[in-house]
């Protein structure tokens, strides 16, 4: 899942102009509950009828949220009853979405998770605008102090800068100057990708029941395959470009250096136009899928083992966490299954043994500093021999600060590649009065946690005897950071070079899988996608054989 802002600039050049989303169908809302056929559907006689089929959902992230949203929605089309239930092991709706108030206070909310979606992401575009939710430009509360908006660090210096006049002039003159025609190239090689992407939400592609068929066939299987160095120098892109714009939006999209992540993903990170974000946090729109579906909600509720009967459906384990720390044990039994969240982090034992389970596959351990002080960022911490700055030049440090490799150091495929910057990013996300004066919130982006020792530095403050022998983030003094809130994420996955993904359907029967697009594409939009393909499959299948075996 995305998890960073674009900076406007970029947005800029990189408009995705001739590409819009789609506006989603109505859909009636019915009640998920068995109900009777109507004389629309059956000939005058005695009323018939019809079971609900029951259908479970582990997990209600961006996934799990728009299998129900959109299950309901197919299945009310084709007047199938469906009994839904969501069973999410945590006490929240959104997954890998989060948001916390800074200060504690709701007008200043902050996304720890997934924080920008872009205008062509239909599906969360469509569902913002059904549920009556603003959506915001990302970066509109930036405090806009600086002469800078983003600069792009490699641990030595700052490689470029762009301007807070965002759409200027000169911010182009220099970009064109500096990089040549490689943003062009760059601009058209990231629309035919995007424009084979979107061929997968609708027919004759929509729905599919093989990610891997459904690659090949709208051409992104090549893309896949290779690096994103690979991808961008096969492409003509050039290097510096690569290494300094393209390389920093990997890294602080995805945690992945250009030598490491596919080029799919590369170019998603570079498909800017539009990008915005919900007031009050995008969990609210898989809030407000769950609540359209109907479905019954199972917060706090794990599901430690999935059975498939002989006589066909399954039978789920569920532990109930209760208050106090105590812990119930139920069982219940659906139709279908779907497990929408990655198989290896969920615990989850199925029996009979499935013929192929998902693979486990290596995620990207991110851990999110948000904090609120009253320094900005020191022209000291940035200042090297080679680049020096003077002590106060406050506004010669951009407001968003991306992070890039040296020229000079190739880390090539491996995970640990963030480098000598040892952050992937540091954002200003808004300025706040407190009691008088001004205050600012900052985002990190790091591989590992940030301590005390490091803010000191970044912030240009002294550590006193308080934080002596604990480097811990919430140990600082509050004069110098008055709040601060830390999440260790799986963020998303390590986006290797493969040719192959993981099944939809996990035992060619009723037991359905999600999280395999995460390997494809890892975003909240395409998230959802899955959910929505998933859910069609389901619905058509049952419309299948709605004729004897529902009845």
């Amino acid at each position: 899942m995305t998890f960073t802002l674009q900076p406007r600039w970029l947005v800029a050049l990189l408009a995705l102009t001739s590409i819009s989303p789609h506006t989603a169908a109505f859909q009636p809302d019915l009640q998920q509950q068995p109900f009777r056929i109507s004389s629309a559907s059956q000939p005058l006689g005695p009323t018939t009828y019809v079971k609900a089929q029951r259908v479970a959902i582990i997990g209600a992230g961006a996934a799990g949220s728009s299998t129900a949203y959109h299950l309901q929605q197919y299945a009310a089309n084709a007047t199938i009853p469906l009994d839904i239930t969501i069973f999410e092991a945590s006490s929240r709706i959104g997954g890998r979405t989060m948001t916390v108030n800074a200060l504690d206070d709701p007008r200043y909310p902050a996304e720890l998770g997934a924080s920008i979606f872009v205008s062509v992401n239909r599906i969360l575009v469509d569902a913002a605008e059904e549920f009556n939710l603003e959506a915001l430009e990302a970066g509109a509360d930036r405090p806009s102090e600086s002469k800078y908006e983003i600069g792009i660090w490699d641990g030595k210096e700052f490689v470029y800068k762009s301007m807070n006049d965002d759409l200027g002039f000169l911010n182009m003159v220099k970009l064109f100057w500096r990089y040549g025609l490689a943003p062009l190239k760059t601009q058209r090689l990231m629309k035919s990708t995007v424009a084979k992407f979107l061929k997968m939400y609708d027919e004759p592609q929509f729905p599919w029941k093989s990610l891997t068929d459904m690659a090949t066939r709208v051409g992104l299987l090549g893309t896949t395959a290779s690096t994103g160095w690979q991808f961008l120098k096969s492409n003509g892109v050039g290097e510096r470009f690569g290494n300094e714009i393209i390389q920093a939006s990997t890294r602080v999209n995805y945690g992945q250096n250009l030598g490491l992540i596919h080029g799919l993903e590369t170019m998603v990170c570079m498909a800017t136009d539009g990008a915005m974000a919900v007031e009050g946090g995008n969990w609210r729109i898989f809030d407000g899928m769950v609540k359209k579906s109907r479905a019954h909600l199972r917060l706090n509720t794990s599901v430690d083992e999935i059975t498939r009967l002989e006589e066909g459906g399954y039978q789920l384990s569920l532990s109930k966490k209760e208050r106090h720390g105590v812990c119930t044990q139920t069982e219940d039994r659906f139709d279908s299954v779907i497990l929408a969240a990655p198989f290896q982090y969920t615990g989850i034992k199925v029996s009979p043994a499935l013929p192929h389970q998902p693979d486990e596959i290596p995620y990207v351990t991110l851990h999110v500093t948000l904090l609120v002080s009253p320094h900005r960022l020191s022209p000291k911490f940035f200042s090297t021999p080679t680049s020096p700055l003077a002590d106060q030049d406050f506004d010669s440090i951009p407001e968003i600060v991306i992070t890039t490799l040296p020229a000079d150091l190739d880390l090539g495929s491996s995970p640990d590649g963030v480098g000598p910057t040892k952050v992937w990013s540091v954002s200003t996300l808004r300025s706040i009065p407190v009691n008088g004066s001004t205050q600012y919130l900052y985002k990190i982006f790091s591989p590992q946690p940030v301590n005390a020792t490091f803010l000191s530095r970044l912030l240009d403050f002294s550590l006193g005897a308080k934080e002596d022998g604990n480097d811990s983030v919430d140990n600082v003094d509050k004069r110098h950071v008055s709040w601060s809130y830390e999440k260790k994420w799986h963020s998303y996955p390590y986006e290797y070079p493969r040719v192959t993904f993981e099944d939809l359907n996990l035992d060619a029967k009723g037991l359905w899988y999600t999280s395999g697009i995460e390997s494809f594409i890892s975003t909240m939009e395409t998230s959802a996608l899955m959910g929505k393909n998933v859910a069609k499959l389901i619905v058509n299948e049952l419309v299948e054989k709605s004729g004897s075996d529902l009845n």
